[in-house]
């Protein structure tokens, strides 16, 4: 077959490059069935659909149709991805009020991410919170599969306080048609007592399981009074001083990272018994459902950390985001 024509920017150069882009954009046509057409090898037609784009020969445009311009964010989306180094980000026109159905629009963009990451044979770790419970009440049967649910962070406490735990993870494994592994431990506890549940031959699964999830979804919390662990009475205020202190800005399953998400040593830490940062920052398909203003800021620390690898926020958020992104360059490139 012949090959392209070794002089570029010759008129049949310049020809044989224009015919393949028309038949590849144009007409749908393969690149075998270009090579078949041109005379060419299947090669040949690849490079010259791309010399056609590297001339300028080629011009894509992507339109968003006018009634769909306030609610597809593409170009954000693809922003952040730059910006935070993410696998995908997905950011919606609506901005969650604080309210359990204000967080419906972040729910269902979670199930729909989670309908094309998660894999028959997957593990699904999750964090409790009300981010996770909206997740669960929108799955939907035969929307995805995976092989277990796991439970990422303790959540017994020494009031009766309803955390979701039993509905998420009853939910999540009904409708994935999945084994649900529960991690049945406090939150907090002495240094010691964390140290004997790992090894435990019955607690010691879950939290190994969780360790390896193929997916994590979760949630983030602030630092203030106004967040599940201190309403759940896991945290007090004496603790919450100390954390702010360290320079804490939000949460994961109860363990806490700085600005830059970095985790915060404390006296907190080793009495955690939740799936570790590290192991957060380790999964492929870690998935952060977060939006609002009051989460702004432990979103930053987040993706700042590498926790997440997956975003799902909202407009107002995504802009933040960004804005906080330049602006911590540009003290870098100052200094």
């Amino acid at each position: 077959m012949a090959t392209v024509p070794s002089r570029p920017g010759s008129p049949d150069d310049v020809r044989l490059a224009l015919r393949a882009a028309q038949l590849y954009h144009l007409e749908g046509a393969t690149q075998a069935e270009i090579a078949a057409k041109l005379g060419v090898s299947r090669p040949t037609a690849g490079r010259l659909i791309a010399r056609a784009r590297a001339q300028g020969l080629v011009r894509i445009e992507i339109s968003v149709p006018d009634e769909l311009r306030d609610s597809v964010h593409t170009d954000i989306e693809g922003d952040l991805e730059r910006a935070f180094g993410l696998t995908e980000a997905v950011v919606l026109r609506d901005v969650p009020d604080g309210s359990p159905s204000g967080l419906l629009p972040l729910a269902r963009a979670a199930v729909g991410v989670l309908a094309r990451r998660l894999q028959p044979q997957a593990t699904l770790g999750f964090t409790w919170g009300p981010e996770t419970i909206a997740v669960a009440r929108e799955l939907r049967t035969k929307s995805a599969r995976c092989a277990t649910v796991v439970q990422l962070d303790g959540s017994m406490t020494s009031v009766d306080y309803q955390t979701g735990v039993d509905y998420t993870l009853g939910r999540c494994a009904t409708v994935l048609q999945a084994t649900p592994v529960r991690l049945n431990a406090p939150l907090y506890a002495d240094a010691a007592t964390v140290t004997a549940l790992e090894q435990d031959s019955l607690l010691g699964h879950p939290m190994a399981l969780g360790r390896n999830a193929d997916v994590m979804m979760f949630g983030v919390g602030t630092v203030s009074t106004a967040t599940t662990l201190f309403e759940g009475s896991y945290l007090d205020t004496a603790i919450l001083d100390e954390l702010r202190g360290l320079g804490a800005v939000g949460e994961i399953g109860g363990r806490f990272f700085r600005s830059d998400g970095r985790d915060v040593a404390g006296s907190l830490a080793a009495r955690t018994v939740s799936v570790t940062l590290d192991a957060v920052r380790a999964c492929r398909s870690s998935l952060l459902i977060a939006g609002g203003e009051v989460k702004h800021e432990a979103t930053f620390g987040v993706l700042r950390g590498g926790l997440a690898k997956i975003l799902v926020t909202d407009i107002e958020c995504a802009r933040w985001l960004l804005e906080q992104k330049e602006a911590v360059a540009d003290d870098v490139v100052e200094v």
